[in-house]
């Protein structure tokens, strides 16, 4: 393949994979959120008949982490060779264990499904997961991708701000307001939407 043609197909690639990643980790977030109504989702029980949701979840969850690297390495084959070495590091670290504790956290979320005596601490275990640490990595991996692509032109000030406010959010309340995680896949989007259509011209 021509490089340079590859080089043309990689905006597009990271818009998608970030549109994709935004849309299901949104629907696996929303799931799982109408299946524990409840304010505190360590606390709650799952209804019988919202399982459904649970399981939808659990299975949507893989596909968002595997179009999220997708995401992360198309963008970072966009940024080239001009790269900040250590904000690139934190921007790889971050995404990593994000994505890896993103897993985690589904797979806790399972016993949900369960009736025993685990059932509880298993949801306890999930919901910390994802709120206090997932959520909390995501905020350093928008930090670094914001601050990356402010520094190479490739985000306009605005969405690099959007970043910041929404790494910021990530860090402060994710784990105390419901629905707040929605932020991430919201960010992605608006992420996956500028790189497509920048990279399209």
């Amino acid at each position: 393949m021509d490089p340079t043609s590859a080089r043309l197909r990689t905006p597009r690639a990271a818009g998608m994979a970030g549109i994709a990643f935004a849309v299901l980790l949104a629907a696996a977030i929303v799931l799982m959120r109408v299946a524990i109504p409840s304010g505190n989702g360590a606390d709650a029980a799952v209804d019988p008949g919202n399982r459904w949701a649970v399981r939808v979840a659990l299975e949507i969850v893989p596909f968002a982490g595997i179009f999220f690297l997708w995401f992360m390495g198309a963008l970072r084959a966009h940024t080239g060779e001009a790269e900040d070495r250590f904000v690139a590091t934190v921007f790889l670290g971050s995404g990593f264990v994000f994505v890896a504790t993103l897993f985690v956290a589904a797979a806790a979320a399972g016993t949900v499904l369960q009736d025993s005596a685990d059932a509880g601490f298993g949801r306890h275990y999930a919901y910390t997961v994802l709120t206090t640490y997932a959520m909390r990595t995501a905020a350093v991996f928008v930090f670094a991708t914001s601050t990356i692509g402010r520094r190479l032109g490739i985000f306009p000030r605005p969405l690099a701000v959007l970043g910041y406010v929404t790494g910021l959010v990530l860090v402060v309340v994710s784990s105390g307001v419901p629905w707040s995680e929605l932020i991430l896949p919201a960010w992605a989007l608006v992420v996956g939407l500028h790189v497509l259509r920048v990279g399209m011209r």
